[in-house]
């Protein structure tokens, strides 16, 4: 007999729309499954219900459960017409069924019931599986009216326990193996904690009887981060996970230990692989007919082979290289080391060693690496042969120091396995350390110009590698400019550049003439770390042709140029915008706090990645991800053919900050391309940002991360990247301290710099990156680079401009909610909330000393309130936000077209006109401000006589008025004329409201 129950908490509702035309409802819930249906009952008058009512549905086919869905529908009970109102629905598919065991209260987002409904708030639910056969199922209710709505017979019964686990959780697991299991709607993790037990029978949950069961791990959830966010959808939201990793099993942020022991690789899943390292061979035997070898090594694994370096005329060589083979890919029961001689035509086989899988040993961390061992080569009937061969084999993990230089089998399948390894490993890399340049270029004495009657007009171009810069040009009639004018540069460690400046004379339009140069290297140049003067040098101008050094010589005077350069460490140099900066500790290592924490980051895999080329014919991607924080950049190893790569490798940082920001992004390789169609140009797929100060202390947050791309056809989901961060903090009093202090170094503040500045050296600093990561091994190319840091994010863009527009005036809504709100108490639309704001207003004018204390915890208390609802997950990219959803195609074209535009002439006249259109409108705002203002100043400006002289007669009586009568009473009076009631109100505007607008604005005088 089929035990199998489907049972259903219904807990609680929040937030549900008010339908009885009272701004309430009485809600009940209709719970729908597998032709089975039963009702709760209805809770009167309360648009935050609580039911804790149990029900159980018979299964009917165990096997087709994951096709089921359950469908849970609220309405509004309406007495009066005997009917019911949609409220709103929820639907769970059948992979979302976990066991009892894993079981949490979830709250599912109201979906609309029909096209024509409206749906707002929550409804929490707990669903799980059971199999106990001391559970009866629920009365499935038929055709029940409105009336018997809250007549339901309810009966006592005991929670689940854990009986009959194992035959619940095969059952589960069984029918998901290999299967994405997801939530189809968006909880709300703030309510997850809220269902406690209690002694009190009126928190007891009701029990329509009782089930049991236990079930496997329960499936990713989708998790909403800050209310409005559900206005997204669903496809677009963070997803809780909760993988078994090194350490253990992760739950709601915390690692379930397991019984094994934990590694150092506790934040990403353990992978295992057959390591086999080719050290050496000796005393190989000649193939060729001049008796020359040219050896190399082949190592072998079902389909998956791995090759070294060919040796030319070499018998004894050295490899030292070391492969590695996911076992989740093996595919055959001995491995193969073959050593080959290369030849032009076919290459032949010298030897080979074998091995049997089930004898080799197993090494684990920190166990000493394997001593490799000598072999004698055998042919294929395994006769012994000439020719020895050191080779070292073991089972091991990711957690192997082997592992991040070794050649891997999922790092080139069998249909692309050329490929150099040197593109594919993962690395570390560390960024230069960047430095602003000042050149202060104070004067010039003694110029020679070639025209001895024309007075120059001199200007210095200074350059350090691909930056030039332009001092402004001096019109001299004595032979000596004066500039005594910054430029600012950017240069990295080690200091090899050198500072080349040239003195230019002006003959022409677009002709100057070069009087000179002077060549500094930058290694010589002072470094400081303070404001401090750095003493200014002459320096003599060299003459740039060898003709001219001639000609210098007889002259008697040689021109000299005056500067003062330094290297300001004082200064973060900027190579990212400060809103989402990876690190702000200036240049200078003296400089620099010790790190009050440490970052973990396990990239663990990347799922339904958009195929980003073609490959015999089907799509596919050869993804790998790289992640920036601080000066250390990491990327990781290069999963080919595959559209949901696994890569778990875990990385560490130390933190200096907590307002700063990790990016990870995820790339198509574009080295590993059969036409080569990209230009070998590493291509987007996606990226994710997340803020350190947005995570507690201590936690695991496991979530899949949409990668979200902005395309010319709207915003796109790429696939899913499946990370765990950890943040440890190591000193809890340093962070806090760091609240109080600048952002950025004292530098920024003592001598800042202008925003155009800091723009331009930002794209230098970029630059610079970009110039020395691209000529690393494997490259992290530009394009890479300026993904990761948003080095375009300055650049114009309507959709950015609106997003913005938006998020300002989400900022000013608590404030226009309170001006209506004030408004309806002084409307008096509720008399009581009137009578009681009036006590208040008087009370605080009769105690003024309790005006801010009052203010003070007022705030406090809402900030306790909000903790029960405060964000458990970090941010993501949200496309509502970033009004990413419903942007028109054109500004979306207008947005990626280049710079300057590669349009024709009809589009760019078009989007100058609706430029205009929008910039008249904000004209017509800024003139209006202007307009306010300018009254404000004709008050007493005498601009309007009759005006001014009813200001000033106001002015004496209003004097006379507040020196006669208490301040305490004129604020009491003024305040409840303000609330006065609508019968002692006028349609028509006040008078102050009238002078004022009569007042002249100097918008008459204007052009």
């Amino acid at each position: 007999m089929n035990n199998l129950k489907l049972a259903v908490d219904v807990v609680r509702a929040h937030n549900l729309m008010p339908k009885d035309g009272q701004g309430s409802s009485s809600a009940f819930v209709e719970l729908h499954f597998d032709d089975q249906k039963f009702r709760t009952t209805v809770k009167e008058k309360d648009l935050n219900p609580y039911w804790n009512e149990t029900f159980y549905f018979n299964i009917s086919n165990s096997n087709n459960l994951h096709n089921l869905s359950l469908e849970a529908r609220v309405y509004n009970s309406e007495k009066t017409t005997d009917s019911k109102t949609s409220l709103g629905k929820v639907r769970i598919t059948g992979t979302s069924f976990v066991p009892y065991s894993d079981a949490v209260v979830f709250n599912y987002p109201l979906e609309k019931g029909s096209i024509f409904s409206r749906a707002r708030g929550e409804l929490g639910l707990k669903v799980y599986v059971t199999d106990d056969p001391s559970i009866k199922s629920s009365i499935p209710l038929r055709e029940m009216d409105s009336r018997s709505y809250s007549s339901l017979h309810s009966v006592e019964g005991e929670a689940p326990s854990q009986k009959g686990a194992n035959v619940v959780s095969d059952l589960l697991d069984g029918g998901r193996r290999g299967k994405t299991r997801t939530f189809h709607h968006l909880p709300n993790s703030n309510y997850q904690q809220q269902q406690h037990p209690s002694s009190s029978t009126s928190n007891q949950p009701i029990k329509y009887g009782a089930d049991e069961m236990a079930y496997e791990a329960q499936a990713p959830q989708v998790v909403r981060m800050y209310p409005g966010s559900s206005s997204q959808s669903t496809d677009y939201l963070l997803k809780e996970t909760s993988p078994y990793l090194g350490g253990g099993q992760v739950v709601d942020g915390r690692v379930r230990r397991s019984d094994k022991p934990s590694s150092t690789y506790d934040l990403v899943e353990p992978m295992q692989f057959l390591f086999v390292r080719v050290v050496k061979a000796r005393d190989l035997p000649s193939k060729d007919v001049t008796g020359s070898l040219d050896p190399y090594v082949e190592v072998k694994l079902g389909n998956y082979k791995g090759v070294t370096k060919h040796f030319e005329k070499k018998q004894n060589p050295e490899w030292n290289t070391v492969f590695t083979f996911s076992k989740d890919r093996v595919q055959s029961s001995v491995l193969e080391v073959v050593v080959k001689d290369k030849d032009m035509v076919k290459d032949d086989v010298v030897g080979a060693i074998r091995f049997d899988l089930q004898e080799i040993p197993t090494r684990v961390p920190p166990d000493s690496p394997l001593a490799p061992e000598w072999y004698r080569l055998e042919d294929r009937n395994g006769d012994k042969k000439r020719g020895e061969l050191m080779v070292a084999v073991w089972n091991g993990t990711q957690a192997d120091e082997a592992f991040p230089e070794a050649w891997h089998s999922d790092a080139a399948s069998p249909v692309d396995s050329s490929v150099t390894s040197t593109y594919i490993r993962s690395k570390v890399y560390h960024s230069p350390r960047l430095w602003y340049v000042r050149v202060n270029i104070i004067e010039a004495q003694d110029l020679v110009v070639a025209e001895k009657n024309r007075s120059p007009n001199v200007h210095v171009k200074a350059q350090i590698g691909n930056q030039v810069l332009k001092s402004k040009s001096v019109q001299t009639q004595t032979m000596n400019a004066l500039w005594n004018e910054d430029l600012m540069f950017v240069a990295a460690e080690p200091f090899e550049d050198f500072l080349i400046l040239l003195v230019e004379d002006r003959v022409g339009p677009n002709k100057d003439e070069i009087l000179g140069r002077v060549v500094i290297p930058l290694a010589t140049v002072e470094r400081r770390a303070d404001n401090r003067l750095v003493p200014s040098r002459w320096f003599n101008l060299q003459k740039s042709s060898s003709d001219e050094v001639e000609e210098s010589k007889k002259d008697k005077f040689a021109t000299r140029v005056h500067l003062r350069v330094s290297l300001d460490g004082g200064y973060h140099v900027l190579d990212e915008s400060t809103h989402y900066s990876s690190d702000l500790r200036p240049s200078a290592k003296q400089l620099w706090k010790p790190p009050i924490g440490i970052l973990e980051l396990g990239i663990l895999s990347a799922d339904s990645v958009h195929p980003m080329k073609t490959r015999s014919g089907r799509g596919t991607s050869d993804t790998f991800c790289v992640a920036k924080y601080g000066h250390k950049w990491i990327r990781t190893r290069t999963v080919i053919d595959s559209l949901n790569p696994k890569y778990n490798e875990q990385y560490t940082w130390e933190v200096f900050d907590p307002a700063t920001v990790i990016t990870i992004g995820v790339f198509d390789n574009g080295h590993i391309s059969e036409n080569g169609s990209n230009g070998n140009r590493d291509v987007k797929i996606g990226k994710v940002r997340i803020r350190i100060s947005t995570l507690e202390t201590g936690r695991v947050y496991t979530h899949s991360y949409p990668l979200l791309v902005l395309h010319p056809s709207g915003v796109k989901k790429m696939g899913e990247l499946h990370l765990a961060i950890r943040f440890s903090c190591t000193s809890m009093s340093n962070m806090m301290c760091l609240y109080s202090r600048p952002l950025l170094p004292k530098m920024h503040y003592v001598r800042p710099l202008t925003m155009m500045q800091l723009d331009i050296l930002r794209h230098q600093a970029v630059n610079v990156v970009a110039a020395r990561l691209s000529r690393a091994e494997p490259p992290l190319r530009k394009e890479i680079i300026e993904y990761m840091t948003d080095a375009d994010s300055h650049l114009w863009s309507m959709r950015r401009s609106k997003a913005n527009f938006f998020r300002l005036m989400s900022v000013f809504s608590g404030i226009l909610s309170v001006g209506r709100w004030f408004k309806e108490v002084c409307m008096w639309r509720n008399p009581i909330t009137s009578v009681l704001v009036h006590v208040l207003f008087i009370m605080l004018v009769c105690f003024p000393e309790l005006i801010f204390p009052t203010v003070f915890v007022y705030m406090f208390l809402i900030g306790l309130w909000n903790y029960r609802f405060r964000p458990r997950y970090p941010p993501h990219m949200n496309t509502r936000l970033s009004y990413a959803d419903s942007v028109p195609p054109d500004e979306l074209d207008e947005e990626f077209d280049t710079f300057p535009t590669r349009q024709n002439t009809d589009v760019v006249r078009m989007r100058y006109d609706r430029l205009r259109s929008v910039a008249g409108r904000i004209q017509t705002v800024i003139g209006d401000i202007a307009s306010q203002g300018e009254r404000m100043q004709a008050l007493l400006s005498w601009r309007d006589p009759r005006a001014t002289i009813i200001f000033m007669a106001f002015c004496i009586l209003a004097a006379i008025v507040l020196y006669a009568v208490p301040f305490q009473l004129l604020i009491v009076l003024t305040g409840c004329y303000v609330m006065r009631h609508p019968r002692f109100r006028h349609k028509l505007p006040p008078v102050p409201l009238n002078f004022f607008r009569r007042l002249p604005a100097r918008t008459d005088s204007m052009l």
